[in-house]
């Protein structure tokens, strides 16, 4: 369910390997997140489903407590801010694991393999940067993909929009000629909307975690070690296939 929560104190849960994990509301993983982003987070029915919600169920359930959800800017995430302030436990929000975003919050094991891509309405030939010269490339503001445009796409115009379904709607509607963001996510959109296309991926070789406040190792681990038992047992696999329609390559490999 989406909710809020400004809670400042502090409640202790047991994780898995005995260690107690603080929590900013008793009975509660809270997570942060920015919607859309389907298949990872989207809101479907008046519920919050999706891959990384899937995931993080898994660590509620080791700790013993339910996931809450809070809906919040991605700028907000990234920086750190919304951890520090006790708005969340946890974020997961499709979000690559990078040296800037380690200086303002702690990772988990990447859980992800992500990759940019070009989303194009179909039958338009921009498969490169280069064919994009003089057009309207979409980036979503605070991603990875916006930056790698802002360092590759020479000579082409970036147009920057607040999340991924306002840049998903400027591809169909003409707005700008073409959009950067994680292949998942682009994959996952053209399933539904055929009349647009993924026409290439970049290798950025970018891995998601799940990011913690600083310092908040106890939670960092519980996290791990509930990621390494899910590859183990074959949950993580389920889960993957789930949300993306096959297995992921070297499944029930712990890796």
């Amino acid at each position: 369910m989406l909710a809020a929560t400004t809670a400042c104190t502090s409640t202790e849960s047991t994780g898995g390997d005995g260690s107690e994990v603080s929590l900013v509301e008793p009975g509660k993983l809270t997570t942060c997140t920015h919607l859309p982003y389907e298949p990872f987070q989207v809101k479907k029915d008046d519920e919050i489903v999706g891959f990384d919600v899937d995931i993080v169920d898994l660590v509620a359930k080791s700790l013993d407590v339910e996931q809450k959800i809070v809906d919040t800017p991605f700028e907000g995430i990234q920086s750190g801010e919304d951890l520090n302030a006790n708005k969340c436990d946890l974020a997961a929000a499709g979000m690559t694991i990078t040296d800037t975003r380690k200086k303002n919050l702690d990772f988990s094991d990447p859980y992800f393999d992500a990759t940019q891509a070009l989303l194009v309405k179909k039958g338009k030939k921009y498969d490169s940067f280069e064919d994009l010269k003089g057009k309207k490339l979409g980036v979503q503001q605070a991603t990875t993909g916006a930056t790698y445009a802002k360092e590759n796409a020479k000579g082409v115009e970036l147009v920057q929009f607040e999340d991924l379904a306002l840049l998903l709607t400027a591809v169909k509607t003409g707005q700008v000629d073409a959009a950067i963001n994680d292949n998942g996510v682009l994959f996952d959109y053209v399933k539904q909307n055929d009349k647009t296309e993924v026409t290439t991926e970049m290798d950025t070789g970018e891995h998601y975690g799940i990011g913690v406040r600083k310092g908040n190792d106890a939670l960092r681990k519980e996290i791990n070690s509930v990621l390494k038992k899910s590859k183990k047992d074959g949950s993580y696999d389920k889960i993957y296939k789930k949300w993306f329609g096959k297995a992921p390559e070297g499944a029930n490999s712990d890796k």
